[in-house]
């Protein structure tokens, strides 16, 4: 999944590297061993990760300061060793074997901005999920508390659309856990083909919406959150 091999990435911009740290961060608090995929061409990094606990997509992006092609799966916590934040770079980790979604990610170009929403009436709407989850968990009796009756509840939940803009609550979830909901910006809502997309200065969320769907959510939620 190499395309061109590079050494290190050195970032345009104040406060990239330590933003991709603090993505890093979040990421490895949910998963030990995550993986991620870099992508580099045009100027502009992206690095790809796919957050355990959530059926998503997020995306960190950054402008380089000197283009560089790049296709590479890497251990995220070896990235994150590697970020210089006083530098603005960050050293390329050894290749390893991706995970199957690294496989299909979202589309670079295309993307049809539809809807505005304000980040905090975002984060709202996730803690208030949050908060609905584990007040009807707590009311199951002890019997009924097994992973399927608790994932069945966390589909039923996380599914929802947000509002009317048919992005399903887990990518709502899924942003505010990786600290995207940030910022007096309110986060831009994108479609491109059957994916969609919660964007803000922070990163991004993108889903692919599951096939014949329309404007519903993408994939099942495997396990439940917390």
């Amino acid at each position: 999944m190499t395309a061109t091999v590079a050494d290190r990435l050195v970032f345009a911009d104040p406060g990239e590297a330590a933003g991709l740290a603090a993505f890093l961060e979040r990421l490895l608090r949910w998963e030990k061993n995550a993986a991620v995929r870099i992508q580099a061409g045009g100027g502009v990094a992206g690095v790809f990760a796919k957050p355990a606990r959530f059926e998503v997509l997020a995306v960190r992006t950054g402008r380089l300061l000197e283009p560089v092609e790049l296709d590479v799966t890497v251990a995220a916590g070896e990235l994150l060793e590697r970020v210089e934040e006083e530098r603005e770079s960050v050293g390329v980790p050894k290749a390893v074997t991706g995970p199957s979604w690294a496989g299909v990610l979202p589309p670079r170009g295309g993307w049809r901005e539809f809807a505005r929403v304000p980040v905090d009436a975002v984060g709202s709407v996730a803690a208030a999920a949050v908060g609905e989850f584990r007040e009807r968990a707590e009311k199951l009796p002890p019997e009924r508390r097994g992973r399927q009756t608790l994932d069945a509840l966390a589909e039923e939940i996380w599914s929802r659309p947000l509002g009317r803009t048919g992005l399903p609550l887990r990518a709502a979830h899924a942003a505010h856990a990786l600290g995207f909901l940030r910022g007096a910006e309110p986060a831009a809502l994108l479609a491109s083909g059957p994916w969609l997309r919660l964007r803000t200065a922070y990163g991004s969320v993108v889903v692919r919406r599951r096939p014949g769907a329309g404007t519903g959510p993408a994939g099942g939620l495997s396990v439940t959150p917390v």
